[in-house]
């Protein structure tokens, strides 16, 4: 059974903007005027907003009756590296808010640590666990923009262990501290 990513629609928008292919395999981006899905890298233009349905699998978008995009070939196979980095970041993605150690993503893989690290780094550019931080920054920040909840309640509700390292790891992400961040938001000011 397909594990289903606790991504909203708007955090899901954003990847597909940025044409983000860390997340191809695990969801699709269904355009309801042209009935075609694609992978969140496609380089296609981009559609309407209103138009745009997301589907974890290809056989729920084919289900809805989309057909494969011809240009980024949603239905090609991964590589089994690809798949392993797919599987680990859905993994990470799922758990962020558990306190994760190295040692239990490389399990989840089945995979060594040495391993894991290694082919991770080079399929993304980044560590299992700077992946992590991005994750939970990306969420921080929809939680900012979304709801009225404080810094401490977000903190916690993302997956950070404390308040130091949240301020810690939102800054090294953003540029500023999650305060910062929420001022900066309030007077419509991009960061």
């Amino acid at each position: 059974m397909a594990e289903t990513l606790d991504l909203s629609f708007e955090e899901m928008w954003e990847k597909i903007l940025a044409c983000d292919s860390k997340y191809d395999g695990l969801f699709f981006t269904a355009v309801k005027t042209t009935k075609i899905f694609c992978r969140p890298s496609c380089r296609s233009r981009k559609p309407k907003k209103i138009n745009v349905e997301f589907y974890s699998t290809i056989e729920q978008a084919e289900r809805a009756g989309y057909r494969a995009c011809k240009r980024c070939q949603p239905k090609a196979a991964l590589s089994p590296r690809t798949e392993l980095v797919r599987k680990v970041i859905t993994f990470l993605v799922l758990n962020h808010k558990k306190r994760l150690e190295l040692q239990d993503i490389a399990e989840h893989a089945g995979v060594s640590v040495y391993y894991l690290e290694r082919l991770f780094k080079k399929e993304t550019s980044e560590t299992p666990r700077s992946y992590l931080e991005k994750i939970r920054v990306d969420k921080a920040v929809n939680l900012f923009e979304n709801s009225s909840r404080t810094n401490l309640e977000i903190c916690y509700e993302t997956g950070f262990q404390s308040t130091s390292n949240f301020y810690k790891v939102f800054r090294r992400w953003k540029g500023c501290s999650p305060t910062e961040y929420r001022k900066a938001m309030k007077r419509g000011e991009p960061l």
